[in-house]
């Protein structure tokens, strides 16, 4: 067996055997030959101090492994794919059984009372809205709504982790976020019914909140759009050396579009302090995660960008406080990316548009909503501590149906935002053409009224 030095070369010299398929043709790179007379291609830009040291290096990994952007990259002579999928799942973090009963880990920070208490009822006052504003769109007097209806414990819990410096780009299921940081339920009944007090002045669609006071981004409809933004926002963060993260929500559909491994790839790289939290609920809107994907599921996927990740139990409000909790700490003093994907489960329908049952079983909707209700286990818990009477329970559903029906027949009588707010709030100056527009929508009003929202003053 030849045994020859190594030799480095910046001139043009002939191929040597294709290495992974690559194409022959003139090099300019260091050449290894090592001692088994095989080709390895180092990096361009190494360079050692002199011809000794390159072969010290040399024997030293006796060319079983080379320099490669990135990192040290091993040789092996046994040819083998890796696999599509690991043989057994990503497991799930837990600490609350169904039962109510608690495996607390070592490392698990207890709450305080008056926190996990106001967790349920925030969960309570949630479930509410969800049931009363969905009843109103059945009942014609608000266009759109959709609920949170079996993932309380994701938005609830995750939100109680976060602080109020964190900024929070959601998807459209986390009222419950807004929620825990003060938003009003006066707030959520004139976005709905999109009056003169809606912060966005009836331009967007109902459940489209958002909270420049409590660092709430507006909802924007198209699905996976925030993430990328929230890079950007955590990037920002990071420039400033604030002591905050960006946390972005999205369901396991948003998973399917660009914009997600376009973000992970990018927070990877950019070492931006970002919690993504993927509501893994089974379905986006009618297509189930057997029909969306092949990998275990969407926590296999931040390792593939290099993103810290776990799967939890979207249904254990603890689990998902904990999880949240650790990955906030991550993000920040080490600045980084963390993915966290919750899985749970959507009892109710996607929206108000859309008939579930049409591609889902009511037994499987039953069984997630009786038997797996993250509402009912967290109560079980708190009542096991003694934290959680059926007497308070009681009274804090009535009071909150009482003070946001009051809410709605407010938000209902109040005035709508005028026509010129579809103009403002964009341009410093508004433009000519946007003048022009204004007069032609005017014009067209009082001519042909009866097309127009009569409650919409001009």
């Amino acid at each position: 067996m030849i045994r020859t030095s190594l030799a480095l070369l910046t001139r043009n010299f002939p191929s040597p055997p294709p290495l992974l398929g690559a194409a022959a043709g003139p090099h300019n790179a260091l050449v290894l030959l090592s001692s088994s007379n095989r080709y390895a291609l180092l990096s361009p830009t190494r360079r050692f101090e002199s011809t000794e040291a390159a072969r010290l290096h040399e024997d030293e990994n006796d060319g079983q492994e080379f320099d490669f952007p990135g990192g040290r990259v091993p040789f092996t002579s046994e040819m083998k794919f890796i696999a599509e999928s690991t043989e057994e799942r990503v497991s799930c973090y837990r600490i609350l059984h169904e039962n109510g009963e608690t495996i607390l880990p070592a490392n698990f920070k207890q709450l305080s009372k008056d926190v996990m208490v106001k967790m349920y009822k925030d969960m309570i006052t949630l479930q509410t809205m969800d049931t009363i504003f969905f009843e109103a769109q059945r009942q014609g007097r608000i266009s759109f709504y959709l609920t949170s209806a079996g993932e309380e414990a994701v938005t609830i819990a995750s939100a109680a982790a976060l602080h109020s410096d964190d900024v929070v780009l959601a998807q459209y299921r986390e009222p419950g976020v807004l929620l825990w940081r003060g938003f009003g339920l006066q707030e959520f009944a004139d976005q709905v019914f999109g009056n003169r007090s809606d912060y966005g002045k009836g331009r967007q669609m109902p459940i489209h909140y958002g909270s420049n006071l409590l660092n709430y981004f507006t909802i924007s409809s198209p699905i996976g759009t925030q993430l990328p933004h929230a890079v950007g926002v955590a990037y920002s963060l990071k420039m400033d050396r604030k002591d905050a993260c960006a946390v972005t929500y999205f369901g396991d559909g948003g998973t399917s579009e660009g914009d997600f491994h376009a973000a992970l790839n990018f927070a990877a790289v950019l070492g931006a302090p970002v919690v993504f939290i993927c509501r893994n609920n089974g379905w986006a809107i009618s297509t189930s995660i057997q029909e969306q994907f092949r990998s275990d599921g969407v926590v296999v996927k931040g390792q593939a960008y290099g993103v810290r990740s776990i799967r939890i139990d979207g249904n254990d409000a603890l689990a998902v406080y904990s999880a949240t909790r650790r990955a906030r700490e991550m993000a920040i003093a080490e600045q980084m990316p963390v993915l966290i994907e919750a899985l749970t489960y959507r009892v109710g329908h996607h929206s108000t548009s859309d008939d579930s049952t049409k591609y889902r079983g009511v037994d499987e909707i039953e069984y997630w909503k009786t038997k797996r209700s993250p509402m009912d286990r967290f109560a079980r818990w708190l009542r096991n501590n003694g934290w959680l009477s059926e007497e308070d329970e009681s009274m804090h559903r009535s009071t909150v149906k009482k003070q946001l029906l009051q809410a709605i027949q407010k938000a209902e009588k109040a005035e709508k935002a005028p026509v010129s707010a579809l103009f403002s709030d964009v341009y410093d100056h508004i433009p000519s053409n946007l003048h022009e527009q204004e007069q032609v929508l005017r014009q067209t009003m009082k001519r042909y009224p009866q097309d127009y929202p009569s409650d919409v003053p001009l």
